[in-house]
């Protein structure tokens, strides 16, 4: 995945429709997330759109996730809240303002309030996984 700052300066130099097919292009890149991953505990409540995001904790103490979606645009949203939180060690993710971090994609005007409504939830629930693991 792309740097977020890499994201931000590619996102302000685009019109709205080419907004879309960005974080279409987030979503694609996304690591693919088995099948058997993407229960009912691994599913972020709220969404317009089925999204599912398991941690994944290695040996070295570091947390990433896997992430998917069956809606294009709501799998380039939850890969655009990683790539926020992107080679951040657990308690810096766990304390990070991943809100403050999207401020400048301007989602609740760029999109549908149907494709932003599960925002607060994704969020949260990376911060309440993080926290769990933090040391």
């Amino acid at each position: 995945m792309n740097k977020i700052d890499d994201i931000i300066e590619e996102y302000e130099f685009l019109d709205s429709d080419e907004r879309y097919r960005l974080l279409i292009d987030l979503g694609r890149d996304l690591p693919p997330m088995p099948d058997p991953l993407k229960t009912d505990a691994t599913l972020v409540r709220g969404c317009s759109a089925s999204v599912w995001v398991y941690p994944i904790y290695n040996e070295n103490g570091e947390l990433s996730f896997l992430a998917d979606s069956n809606a294009a645009i709501t799998k380039g949203i939850i890969a655009l809240i990683l790539s926020t939180i992107e080679n951040l060690s657990i308690e810096q993710i766990a304390n990070f303002d991943i809100f403050k971090a999207l401020e400048p994609f301007d989602l609740k005007n760029q999109l549908s309030s149907n494709r932003t409504q599960g925002i607060p939830n994704m969020i949260a629930l990376i911060k309440e996984t993080a926290s769990r693991y933090a040391p």
